[in-house]
């Protein structure tokens, strides 16, 4: 539960559990609009340690005040995901926001080597972010050349997976959970997957569950923050 006489001026770090299709800027922006109010705040500084994709759900680490300071430190931290994939098939964002663009036969498939591909992407790889990705490229955002239909080259990155491990196979989907290095993007590992195994795959569901020691089973939803908040300022 959240401690009682909060100062969200000085500082504090909140872990929220952000919503499916909100972006963690709409998250930053809901929290600080809605302490601004109850406060009769002009400003408030408020950040996250991380970003989500819009079609994630999970963990995220917000910072108020003078703990805005700290969200490199939140940042530098390993993540944990759960996921789902769509094997036997590719997207242009590597996710569910495009439609399929091209589809495999996967009747061949043997499924004995979906753990050994796998196993080959741990340690510190080199991995290109999607096109539809929120890196700035000449001061717009990569999604945004991606969306009009304009090339970008994008520089691969160096990334640590800590593992890699397959939960469930029921094809087309398969479950997995990864351990990984900030800036590694799940839709990019999703993705060389899939051309390890000479086929395609797309992400379709996707959870952070942990930032280092941080667990998603502490974090509180939005309304459940707000309410403790009314309920503690009362």
């Amino acid at each position: 539960m959240l401690r009682r006489n909060l100062d969200f001026e000085q500082g504090e770090m909140l872990l929220i559990d952000k919503p499916y299709e909100w972006t963690s800027f709409d998250v930053v922006n809901h929290i600080r609009g809605f302490l601004r109010k109850i406060y009769g705040w002009k400003k408030l500084k408020v950040g996250h340690a991380g970003t989500l994709d819009p079609l994630a759900t999970g963990l995220l680490i917000i910072c108020t005040g003078r703990f805005t300071k700290k969200i490199d430190e939140y940042q530098g931290m390993d993540k944990v995901y759960v996921g789902s994939m769509h094997f036997g098939a590719t997207t242009p964002s590597f996710d569910k926001e495009t439609e399929i663009d091209k589809e495999f036969d996967i009747s061949d498939v043997d499924i004995e080597s979906f753990n050994q591909a796998a196993k080959k992407f741990e340690g510190e790889i080199k991995q290109i972010p999607p096109q539809y990705s929120a890196i700035k490229i000449e001061g717009k955002r990569a999604f945004t050349y991606a969306r009009n239909n304009e090339d970008v080259v994008l520089k691969s990155r160096d990334v640590r997976i800590n593992y890699f491990n397959i939960l469930n196979i029921n094809l087309p989907n398969i479950d997995f959970a990864i351990s990984c290095s900030k800036g590694t993007y799940i839709r990019s590992l999703v993705r060389d997957f899939g051309e390890e195994l000479g086929k395609g795959a797309f992400l379709t569901e996707l959870r952070r569950t942990q930032i280092g020691d941080f667990n998603v089973n502490n974090a509180y939803s939005l309304e459940d923050f707000k309410k403790t908040v009314l309920e503690q300022d009362a």
